[in-house]
């Protein structure tokens, strides 16, 4: 009989968070539940019902009581005992934040808890840490930092997303021999490409439209292709804040391109599986806020599709220059832009990068593979 997993996530869950039931599903020796305190406030991605306690679901949770519930772990003891019945072995929190939210749950429960960290969890500075967006409203932002010390001490295990996490971690204060970079990777039977397809004339972006997906210094690149290769279209897939104003330089400059929005995971392989290339052009954000290693950057690998991404992360930890990608510094537009003509100029590059990045994929950052070390892992922590 396997044992249980308690998967915890504030929220559950938004679809730019599809990874962790990625992983999740790939267990073989343990079952995952999901728990949380509420759903995400927009789409769900949909996670197995019966797999699934959401404590707002059997309880009202206003904004006051969740934040007292949050910040003392103290009440609702009805959500407690149906995790109790499960007999959960360990908690593994996803981001350092529902990590800070977990650990009065992982006493009462008295099972031990793993933490993976992702990217903005950890290389957000300090003073930017009041963005009710990304923490919550006060003073919930002020007891994550206070408590993240905490964290570190108290977590048996930190797990980094990468190899650039695992420094941020260390830079912040958590020991390092608590750390370990485990890759998330992808599923690399679900994402084959079919070869029998033609490539089109397609220069792909798939990321939320926010400052450190770096969109704008990708419509930038463009105008100067476009210049010396009109019939390069840029097609955009994801939605975010900055969507309005990035339609509208892409208006003012370019000759071809599409807005698409959010797509399904289907249709984002459909893509993958005739565009040119994607572009990953993340940024270091004005707060701090860091990618740990984009997944997409891996899909687009396993789907044998070029990649040109920045100089930014984990992002170098999975493509090598002039050999599984190429690569451009953050925020230099005219080198995002030559990286893409020469790909665009060059089929036996493209075809020599995208064979290795897929042998680097299978290799590296094989989802099923990974799983099962992060199963060992757990064996090692349970022992």
């Amino acid at each position: 009989m396997s044992k249980t997993i308690l998967i915890y996530r504030d929220e559950l869950l938004p679809y730019s968070e599809t990874f962790i039931p990625a992983q999740v599903e790939q267990y073989s020796r343990y079952t995952g539940f999901y728990a949380g305190t509420s759903r995400h406030r927009k789409a769900n991605y949909p996670l197995p019902k019966e797999r699934t306690l959401v404590l707002s679901d059997i309880a009202k949770l206003s904004e006051k009581r969740k934040i007292f519930f949050l910040a003392t772990g103290y009440g609702y003891p009805q959500w407690f005992e149906q995790l109790q019945q499960l007999s959960p072995s360990l908690i593994h929190a996803h981001f350092g934040l529902s990590g800070v939210w977990a650990l009065p749950i992982a006493k009462r429960l008295q099972v031990p808890l793993v933490v993976t960290f992702h990217g903005y969890d950890i290389t957000l500075n300090a003073w930017s840490a009041n963005r009710s967006d990304i923490y919550g409203p006060k003073p919930l932002p002020q007891v994550y930092l206070w408590r993240r010390k905490r964290l570190f001490k108290e977590a048996s295990c930190c797990i980094a997303v990468s190899e650039f996490i695992r420094s941020q971690l260390i830079a912040k204060g958590c020991p390092p021999e608590k750390i370990e970079v485990c890759y998330i990777g992808v599923d690399v039977e679900r994402f084959r490409p079919d070869l029998t397809l033609a490539r089109q004339p397609v220069v792909l972006f798939v990321g939320r439209l926010v400052e450190k997906k770096g969109c704008q210094y990708l419509i930038q690149a463009m105008a100067a292709v476009q210049s010396a290769m009109p019939e390069l279209e840029l097609v955009v897939i994801g939605d975010g804040k900055l969507r309005a104003d990035l339609e509208a330089q892409a208006k003012a400059s370019l000759q071809h391109y599409r807005f698409l929005g959010v797509q399904s995971s289907d249709a984002v392989r459909e893509w993958m599986n005739r565009a040119l290339m994607l572009c990953v052009p993340s940024v270091t954000d004005a707060t701090g806020n860091s990618e740990g290693l984009p997944i997409t950057v891996l899909e687009a690998q396993a789907m044998h599709l070029p990649v040109v991404g920045s100089i930014h992360a984990g992002i170098p930890e999975a493509i090598v220059e002039g050999e599984t990608g190429l690569l451009a510094e953050e925020r230099n537009g005219q080198q995002l832009a030559e990286k893409i003509l020469t790909f665009a100029g060059d089929e036996g590059l493209r075809e020599k990068c995208a064979i290795a990045a897929r042998q680097q994929v299978e290799q590296k950052f094989n989802l099923k593979q990974n799983t099962t070390q992060l199963e060992a892992l757990y064996d090692r922590l349970l022992s």
